[in-house]
């Protein structure tokens, strides 16, 4: 089966980049203006789509973030999972300190992997327009960790408070 796996490095603490994968002001601020909750699934509106994607919160710490497919919408998400993955950014070979046996971490930068998979038979058509959406998402995500600008991909009639 295919699986989506993006990684990048972000110039900004980890607990910033979490912050925008877990709350309201982050979610809203790179990806879709209509997001809202119920209990742990996060409902997420997109213009020109009849309902919410539905994304329940498995996990949600300093380390990962894990959603699971909990609608039946779009049909080919069913039973897919993304997960972001944060650590802390290593030194650049080309600094100073990278001489160092074990590459310490560059302070306040972020290593993210995101990978979004389970896609199941049939849908692998999909997957390629997905991954695209994808990179473009994350682009928002790490522009907006690093410089706090609000430039969300999807703008809705859906506003809502908070997750």
């Amino acid at each position: 089966m295919p699986e989506i796996a993006l990684q990048l490095d972000i110039a900004a603490p980890r607990d910033v980049v979490l912050a925008a994968l877990t709350t309201h002001d982050g979610l809203t601020a790179w990806w879709t203006t209509g997001v809202d909750r119920d209990g742990d699934v996060l409902l997420f509106d997109f213009p020109d789509v009849p309902e919410p994607f539905r994304l329940r919160v498995e996990r949600a710490d300093r380390d990962r973030v894990v959603w699971t497919n909990a609608g039946s919408f779009p049909p080919h998400w069913a039973g897919t999972w993304i997960s972001w993955e944060l650590s802390d950014q290593p030194v650049a070979p080309d600094e100073p300190t990278a001489s160092e046996p074990d590459r310490p971490a560059a302070p306040g930068r972020t290593r993210l992997l995101f990978r979004h998979g389970g896609w199941q038979p049939g849908s692998e058509d999909g997957v390629p327009a997905v991954a695209g959406t994808w990179a473009e998402l994350l682009v928002r995500l790490k522009d907006y960790a690093q410089s706090g600008k609000v430039q969300p991909y999807f703008v809705t009639g859906h506003h809502h408070d908070a997750p």
